[in-house]
Parts: C-alpha cells; sequence; structure tokens
C-alpha cells in the first residue's frame, strides 16, 4: 500500500519523547494554573497585540513566557510523528487500523465538543475549547496505538 504522506518510520522515537514530555507539561500547566506565565519569559513576535486596557497593534516585539507555547508544540509535533510515521511493516491492516483511529477519534472529539457546547459556559467552557485543539490527536494516538498493540500480541 503506497502511502506518501507518511514519515520514515526514524521519526517514531522522537514523536514519543516530544508527545511525552508535552502531555507532561500540559498537566504541569494545568495544575499551577498562573504559576507557569513568568517561566521562560523571553522577548518574542506578537502577531497581534490587544491590551485589555491599552492599545491594539501588529507586529511588536512582547515579553512572554514560552512555556505554554512550547508545551502545545510538543503535543501537535510529537502527536503527528507518533501517529504519521510509518510503522516497520506496513502493510494494509496497519493502514485501515491508522484510517478507523483517525475517524473514531474525530467522531468522539466532536461529540465531546457537541455535549460541551450544548451543557458547559463561562470559562469552564473556554477550558474545553483549549484542550479540545489537542484531544483529536490524543484520541488518534491513543486508539491507534492501542489497536496496534492488540493486533501485534495476537499475532505472536
Amino acid at each position: 500500500m503506497e502511502t506518501n504522506y507518511l514519515l520514515p518510520n526514524k521519526f517514531k522515537k522522537l514523536g514519543w519523547v516530544l508527545f511525552g514530555l508535552g502531555l507532561i507539561g500540559g498537566i504541569f500547566i494545568y495544575a499551577t494554573i498562573g504559576l507557569t506565565d513568568e517561566f521562560l519569559k523571553v522577548k518574542v513576535l506578537s502577531v497581534y497585540d490587544n491590551q485589555l486596557f491599552g492599545d491594539s497593534s501588529f507586529f511588536k516585539i512582547v515579553e512572554n513566557g514560552i512555556f505554554d507555547e512550547l508545551v502545545s508544540v510538543f503535543i501537535i509535533v510529537g502527536g503527528f510523528l507518533v501517529g504519521f510515521t510509518k510503522e516497520k511493516i506496513e502493510d494494509e491492516f496497519i493502514y485501515k487500523l491508522r484510517k478507523d483511529s483517525l475517524v473514531w477519534a474525530l467522531i468522539v472529539n466532536y461529540s465531546i465538543l457537541l455535549v460541551a457546547i450544548l451543557f458547559v459556559y463561562d470559562m469552564t467552557f473556554l477550558h474545553i475549547l483549549f484542550f479540545n485543539m489537542f484531544t483529536t490527536l490524543v484520541f488518534f494516538v491513543i486508539r491507534f496505538s492501542v489497536l496496534k498493540y492488540k493486533y501485534l500480541s495476537h499475532e505472536e
């Protein structure tokens, strides 16, 4: 089966490291809300800066704690590397597992989002939207890994 969109298998280990560090960092950020704002504070380019009681500006250098951005990048890049790198043996069944896992992750993710839209409000809903940026990828990686593990353990 020709899969041009998959990366070489050598990226999988790096993906697991980034994905794991990102998830641990994300749990740390959520557990210590507000404490990570001052962590890794550097000057960065802001495409749009809108102060609560100040001026708005485009393309401005601002000082910002980048820990949350790094964690987000680690989760996204790591998740993509884990989910979209070739397996050592990439056959039609693995392709089917990958496709089914992705469809399942989308259905579960948007079902949760729909329930949240209907029944969750205020800042809690904003937190759910924040998590929703990552849950499709997280659900996909978990589902694909579990199905692949079951398949490989039954094969032996």
